[in-house]
């Protein structure tokens, strides 16, 4: 048996028909996982990564979620304070929970930016987001986040996991892959596209499928062409070749699952090679936005050099998932929110970046009658403190106490703002929205029982704290529950 094993890693390894690449990340994380130790489970667990209906009916069927790593500043973009107006750099008396006690004042600072209402909703918006203020009335605008999280690395871990902050649980899109399988057999089921700059804090850890099967973990776009790599077989090996070359190694492959049946790494590793031969042809085209009309094209700013990357990329998502695909994440990179100083500078900057797109987003998915099944989310880990820090370079702190996020589509209510922060938007106070009870509200949206949705452990979207599963917003939904 070892000798068979030799000779057929040696024969794939000096093959160069273009698959070697898609299948590395998936061949690697397996390998990863195999080095590890290993606790023996009483019964195998396969993973067919195909659809499977939900619990109950679902209101969304696909997720983009625009991750805005860093922390946006909710005062000065989505939360208008009019005591901060107020009191513009007086002393606050007030509690105020410091990431940063080196650089930390006590000196309340109000953005020199004016805020307005938008839509027939009457939501108040920042100039600074005037592209979004023209989809108020198809979004739901979340005031009252909490995670009591002000870390980079936890925040991002309870926010995109459900679970306490500690790392190394389940993403979200890993969890909707596991619970509702793929749409479509030739496009992963998690797609994550990268930002140009950098990768976010945490890295892959952002998609990572941890205990979940390895097919529900996220496959990474790269921001610049190609940007999935090895997707066109050489002209030798293209045509009849191929297949002929990919039909032996099927049948070896299913010949050695045969004598090991129930091997889930094997099985995974057989569908993966199935994957990626079916990516060369239907990856290429959802990819490729030479197609879409000059309209659509200028409603992402793909024409504006601003604009043009987080436009590209956000149109690749709607065209991801017009084809079946699962969950998209649509990253900014490294700290793009992060301003601990210059922020009067900064935040400007960022916003013009994304704002358009984002909102092009909402707008073209409610033109082509897709945003009723698509949940679209915009925010980050943290939000930001209403004192300055750093008076020499204004900047505000991290701030896990209350923050913004918005939801558009998929079930959420249209036009409605929930929650509030106190007065200068320190803390959440009314209608708070926990990160636990956040996923658990996604959860439900998709038409799954956050109970049911295990494997090999209890699921991570849970307040440890507490001791008990999160609980559904109905406040955030069009269909209470």
């Amino acid at each position: 048996m070892d000798s068979f094993t030799s000779t057929r890693r040696h024969f794939l390894s000096q093959q160069a028909f273009g698959l070697g690449g898609l299948a590395l990340a998936s061949l690697i994380r397996q390998d990863e996982l195999r080095a590890a130790p290993v606790k023996p489970l009483l019964q195998r667990r396969a993973f067919d990564p195909q659809q499977r209906p939900p619990v109950h009916r679902p209101q969304a069927t696909a997720m983009i979620s625009l991750f805005m790593q860093g922390g946006p500043s909710h005062m000065d973009l989505c939360d208008p304070k009019p005591e901060l107006v107020k009191n513009h750099l007086k002393s606050y008396t007030g509690d105020i929970h410091y990431d940063n006690v080196g650089q930390a004042s006590t000196k309340l600072f109000s953005g020199p930016w004016k805020f307005k209402s938008h839509g027939e909703c009457g939501m108040e918006l920042s100039e600074l987001l005037p592209h979004l203020g023209g989809v108020a009335d198809d979004i739901c605008l979340v005031r009252s986040m909490h995670t009591g999280i002000s870390g980079h690395e936890t925040g991002i871990s309870a926010m995109n996991t459900g679970g306490d902050g500690r790392r190394g649980r389940p993403a979200m899109g890993s969890w909707l892959v596991y619970g509702l399988g793929s749409e479509n057999e030739n496009l992963p089921a998690y797609l994550v596209l990268r930002d140009p700059a950098s990768l976010p804090v945490l890295g892959a850890e952002n998609w990572q499928n941890t205990w979940l099967p390895s097919a529900c973990g996220g496959t990474v776009v790269h921001a610049h062409e190609p940007r999935m790599a090895n997707l066109q077989p050489p002209g030798s090996l293209r045509g009849a070749t191929q297949k002929r070359i990919l039909s032996f190694l099927e049948k070896i492959n299913r010949k050695h699952l045969e004598r090991h049946p129930g091997e889930a790494d094997l099985s995974a590793r057989l569908k993966s090679y199935s994957l990626a031969a079916g990516m060369q042809v239907e990856a290429r085209e959802a990819l490729d936005i030479s197609g879409e009309t000059a309209e659509t094209q200028a409603l992402y700013g793909i024409n504006d050099a601003a604009t043009k990357d987080f436009g590209t990329r956000c149109l690749i998502a709607r065209r991801l998932v017009e084809r079946g695909v699962r969950f998209v994440q649509v990253m900014t990179g490294d700290q793009h929110w992060d301003h601990h100083g210059g922020i009067v500078g900064a935040l400007p900057k960022v916003c013009r970046r994304v704002d358009k797109p984002a909102a092009a987003l909402v707008a073209d998915l409610k033109r082509l009658g897709l945003l009723d099944t698509t949940l679209v989310h915009w925010g980050g880990e943290i939000g930001r403190l209403p004192v300055i820090q750093n008076e020499a370079n204004i900047g505000r702190d991290h701030n896990g106490r209350g923050f913004s996020i918005w939801l558009a589509g998929g079930g959420v209510k249209q036009g409605h703002v929930h929650g509030e922060t106190d007065e200068v938007g320190h803390k959440a106070v009314t209608d708070v929205v926990n990160h636990f009870d956040y996923h658990a509200t996604l959860f439900h949206l998709f038409g799954l029982d956050l109970k049911d949705v295990n494997y090999a452990r209890p699921n991570a979207v849970t307040n440890l704290m507490a001791g008990q599963p999160g609980k559904i917003v109905n406040g955030l939904l069009k269909n209470p529950v």
